[in-house]
């Protein structure tokens, strides 16, 4: 069973590099880089950061010098890469029946906080925190929906789910898919008042994890119905087999402990791709780093798969909890394994958590089947997205 919905282009820009080869290479080679952030006015114990390097993050804007924010300027370049890669040689696409969809925990937070601080920045004080689903659509000229999703570290999870009814209620016939996050002097203070930044880094599942780390990233995903990417002789580069949500709302920050609504999420969605736990090939697990997330998603784990060790791919321990542009980011990567088929190797974190009982393996492994991706977030908000090869 499927969505009949297909990925026909991916981009990526991360503290991994500037595209998704980029990230690939990096994902093979499990070497983090974390840094302090170079900010004068950042007055909080742990200040480090999975930053994008400043070549990459300085790259011009499709919006045209000057205009956009650094978090729509990360967007485009990831959508330009996305575009790019969905066929630029296959029919084109009425503009009028292409949405946008961003997934961004922050916005523009970033932007006003140097323009509140008198730093050169593009932000105006009239300028809307979240504008970057209108920047990236005024950029790539789509004439379709534009919308922005904020609902904190699941906001492009969702942004996905949102693209795939778009495209199977008849709305659009493509929709451009974004996460996006760049640094935020509120959110480092934020986690650092909750105590949950773990100065040695992001080690999700690890015996003394600490907390998170913070990364800059963007990544985009063309998604379009299989038909229509045939039809119009795109490339098909995996397919979005199903998208399921719910939420626990049980606190504002903390996961509900019994993870009922995270495995409901789960369980809806293999029971939607029509994939049984057994034909899971890889996990992208949500993994923080803080303590109870990773115990909670460890017992979902084990509950789906019944008790069989899926191999996981840790992709914070890498580029950091890039928010809320987390899930589409672990969703290219998806799309890289599935088309790959293997995991790489993790970043080593050190002695996983003996009660996790989860598979963090340090070599590449073989990935056979289908490729599940899980994002949580503040509110008790869930989703869980299975990705299949190309058929």
């Amino acid at each position: 069973m499927s969505l009949g919905i297909s990925v026909t282009g991916t981009g990526a820009v991360s503290s991994a590099g500037a595209d998704v080869d980029a990230m690939w290479a990096a994902m093979g080679l499990g070497l983090p880089t974390v840094r302090q952030v170079g900010d004068e006015f950042a007055h909080m114990p742990v200040r480090i950061l999975h930053a994008v390097d400043a070549e990459v993050a300085a790259l011009p804007s499709a919006t045209g010098p000057g205009t956009a924010g650094r978090t729509a300027a990360l967007a485009a370049t990831a959508a330009r890469e996305a575009l790019a890669a969905a066929g630029p040689d296959a029919e084109p696409v009425d503009p009028r029946r292409v949405g946008v969809v961003v997934g961004t925990g922050m916005g523009e937070s970033g932007e006003h906080e140097r323009r509140r601080e008198g730093a050169p920045t593009s932000a105006s004080a009239d300028q809307p925190l979240f504008g970057v689903a209108a920047e990236v659509a005024h950029a790539i000229g789509a004439r379709g929906p534009a919308v922005s999703v904020s609902n904190a570290c699941a906001a492009s999870a969702y942004a996905i789910a949102l693209a795939a009814d778009m495209l199977l209620d008849g709305e659009c016939d493509a929709v451009l898919v974004l996460g996006a996050e760049s640094y935020s002097r509120v959110a480092l203070g934020c986690f650092n008042r909750m105590g949950a930044v773990d100065p040695l880094g992001c080690r999700p599942f690890a015996e003394k994890r600490a907390g998170t780390v913070f990364g800059e990233a963007a990544a985009a995903l063309v998604l379009e119905r299989t038909a229509d990417a045939r039809r119009r002789g795109a490339p098909v580069l995996a397919e979005l087999l199903a998208v399921a949500t719910s939420c626990d709302a049980g606190h504002p920050t903390a996961p509900d402990p019994a993870g009922e609504q995270a495995a409901r999420s789960l369980r809806e969605a293999l029971e939607s791709a029509g994939v049984q736990p057994a034909d899971v090939g890889a996990v992208l697990p949500h993994g923080t780093g803080t303590q109870l997330n990773d115990a909670v998603e460890a017992d979902v784990l084990r509950t789906a798969f019944d008790g069989r060790p899926v191999p996981l791919y840790s992709l914070k321990a890498l580029v950091g909890h890039t928010g809320g542009a987390a899930g589409a980011l672990a969703a290219v990567a998806a799309v890289e394994i599935a088309r790959h088929g293997e995991v790489p190797a993790n970043v080593d974190v050190g002695d996983l958590d003996p009660e996790s009982r989860v598979r963090v393996d340090r070599s590449p492994t073989p990935a056979a089947g289908a490729v599940v991706v899980n994002a949580y977030a503040f509110g008790g908000n869930n989703a869980t997205l299975v990705l299949a090869g190309a058929p």
